[in-house]
């Protein structure tokens, strides 16, 4: 398990069981004596919380973690098995997608990654706007960032902020920005796109078979779906 899966998911179960009592942020703070700053950015995976922390924050709840373990990566494919299950427009609405696209107009790009995966049919899990851009756009990106509060991941920090925005900066090229998160991948031309209909509405994405080739999150994730679906039919 990664620490930044493992970190999300101690926020999730910390975030539903809060709900699962009605309590309040501040509230669930002040019993476990730590800051509501602390509660947010645990709830959100922007900080894995210490053991001595989460502790604290359970038995506040009456509640106590019990650890396990499980084949690497299979949560992937329950994941995958999940998102099988919802309606496409499902996807795409819980993702946001169209609401951060609807303001992406300062400069040209396309969609990639696993989000295009995903406007593809793949039922792969996408937690970001994964868009490719041209360097000669970079500029126009940053002052996009600027306007709509982005702050890039900071890889020694495990969360967002503290690093320069611009993509030419060393770093992840990820941003949390206020229509969620977006990941750009660089190129000197943006790359041959498909167009795909969803809702009355068009995207341009990069084709499922040039994803696998050049994207390797998204690569992985189809293959894994691929063999899922041979072995289904085995």
């Amino acid at each position: 398990m990664s620490s930044t899966r493992l970190g999300t998911l101690l926020g999730s179960t910390v975030r539903q069981q809060r709900h699962l009592r009605e309590l309040s942020q501040r509230q669930l703070a002040e019993l476990a004596g730590v800051s509501q700053t602390a509660v947010a950015r645990i709830e959100r995976g922007e900080r894995a919380p210490s053991i001595a922390v989460l502790e604290a924050l359970l038995a506040a709840m009456a509640v106590q973690l019990v650890v396990g373990v499980e084949p690497l990566d299979a949560h992937l494919d329950a994941r995958i098995a999940e998102l099988g299950a919802k309606p496409l427009a499902e996807r795409i609405d819980e993702l946001g997608l169209d609401r951060a696209l609807d303001r992406l107009t300062d400069f040209p790009q396309v969609i990639t990654g696993s989000t295009a995966a995903l406007l593809q049919g793949a039922p792969v899990p996408v937690d970001a706007l994964e868009i490719a851009l041209r360097w000669r756009d970079s500029e126009r990106f940053t002052r996009w960032l600027e306007r709509n509060y982005g702050q890039r991941w900071n890889a020694r920090w495990g969360e967002f902020g503290g690093v320069w925005l611009e993509p030419e900066k060393p770093g992840e090229r990820r941003w949390s920005t206020r229509y969620g998160e977006i990941r750009a991948t660089m190129c000197d031309e943006l790359p041959e796109t498909i167009e795909v209909r969803h809702g009355g509405r068009s995207y341009q994405v990069v084709p499922l078979v040039e994803l696998e080739l050049t994207e390797p999150r998204a690569g992985e994730l189809l293959r894994r779906y691929r063999d899922r679906q041979l072995a289904s039919e085995g």
